[in-house]
């Protein structure tokens, strides 16, 4: 969740982390919270609990005409897919048909088509601020086995059996719940580094490349019903790190010259996740289901507050890459949530899979400002 104009330094990664818990592992709860000032096509304002929204030209969106559109059209397709099944509003449905008509790869025709079939509408937070913050995920992949090995000796798990029919009440800590031996036969795959598998869990998916050669999809299956506690903040609460240390690859680092206490700090977040296999979706394109319920595409999903706008639609985002003042300004499809994600102006960016997103994403905290684009 992600575009700022400002560019902040990386700190406290309990924010990377409580926002990294954010689109994947969480399943939307909330409805559309924004709603119409006015009558008519093209209403000038919209307001939310959360947010603002006022109209505006597209000249006012910085980076517009520079975006590389054809990238956005097939995220954008995505969106129509889950919006005409989803949405009972006409207006939707008549935008996406008009979008069947069109060439992916006629970069002006898709201009045409926004700039004549929505309205841009800057968003901004209660408090009045146009600006607010962006943050990044990503799917993570790593090397894995179906077996337990004296490599692959760190387990992920299925949702256990013994919960489906009935879950403890209180559920218990992740520290109680591995030391209770329930977890044992639930075991849906092997993993290396139990760091790189704590964050799938608050990444809520991922991908296992298997020793055959075969790629597993890991998603969301539940959680024990424990509140997110961030090992990043226990870091630094215990002096262990630095807050410009305070990151994915920072806390990875840690690990690495404290293997015996590994445990210890991962222990400090109650909260466990548990994953499902998901078929299909192996091209290499292709993302995680967001809650949209359609793959996220890399560098143009985004999730959002659902009380400030409607899941599926076009947002148009301008921020800065981690750790630069270069400029991010691209198209992108509110396609995911999560409880972390709270605010008008607010977003979480999709870097993508594997080890390169992850290097954005872990160090991605940034200023930015967003744009919500509606039918007329």
């Amino acid at each position: 969740m992600i575009s700022k104009f400002k560019l902040f330094q990386v700190s406290v990664f309990a924010i990377v982390f409580a926002s990294l818990l954010v689109a994947c592992s969480t399943p939307p709860t909330r409805g559309t919270g924004y709603r119409s000032n006015s009558s008519g096509a093209a209403p000038s304002t919209y307001s939310s609990s959360i947010a603002s929204f006022s109209a505006v030209s597209w000249q006012a969106l910085p980076g517009w005409q520079e975006d590389d559109l054809t990238q956005a059209w097939p995220a954008w397709l995505k969106s129509c897919d889950a919006l005409r099944r989803r949405s009972s509003e006409v207006n939707w449905r008549q935008v996406c048909a008009q979008a069947t008509s069109l060439s992916g790869r006629d970069e002006q025709a898709i201009r045409r088509y926004f700039e004549n079939y929505f309205q841009a509408y800057e968003i901004r937070n209660n408090s009045g601020s146009e600006t607010g913050l962006v943050t990044g995920y990503y799917e993570p992949v790593m090397n894995g086995s179906l077996m337990r090995s004296s490599v692959y000796s760190v387990p992920l798990y299925a949702y256990p059996n013994a919960w489906k029919k009935m879950k403890p009440n209180p559920s218990p800590t992740r520290a109680d719940l591995i030391a209770s031996g329930i977890l044992k036969g639930s075991e849906i795959a092997w993993v290396q580094d139990p760091v790189a598998a704590a964050f799938m869990q608050i990444q809520g998916s991922g991908k296992i490349r298997l020793e055959d050669g075969r790629v597993m999809r890991l998603g969301f299956a539940g959680t024990n019903d424990q509140p997110f506690k961030s090992f990043a903040q226990w870091l630094l609460d215990h002096k262990e790190i630095t807050r410009s240390e305070a990151t994915m690859q920072g806390i990875s680092q840690w690990a690495r010259r404290n293997p015996d206490r590994v445990n210890e700090m991962l222990n400090a977040n109650p909260r466990f996740v548990f994953f499902k296999e998901l078929p299909g979706n192996m091209e290499a394109d292709l993302g995680p289901n967001g809650a949209l319920g359609v793959p996220l595409t890399a560098e143009r999903s985004i999730a959002i507050d659902l009380q400030a706008m409607p899941l599926g639609a076009p947002v148009f985002l301008a921020t800065t890459k981690p750790l630069s003042t270069q400029p991010l300004q691209k198209l992108v499809m509110a396609q995911d949530t999560g409880k972390a994600i709270v605010g008008g102006v607010r977003a979480d960016y999709y870097w993508g899979s594997g080890e390169a997103a992850g290097e954005m994403a872990g160090r991605m905290k940034q200023n930015g400002k967003m744009w919500l684009l509606l039918p007329r």
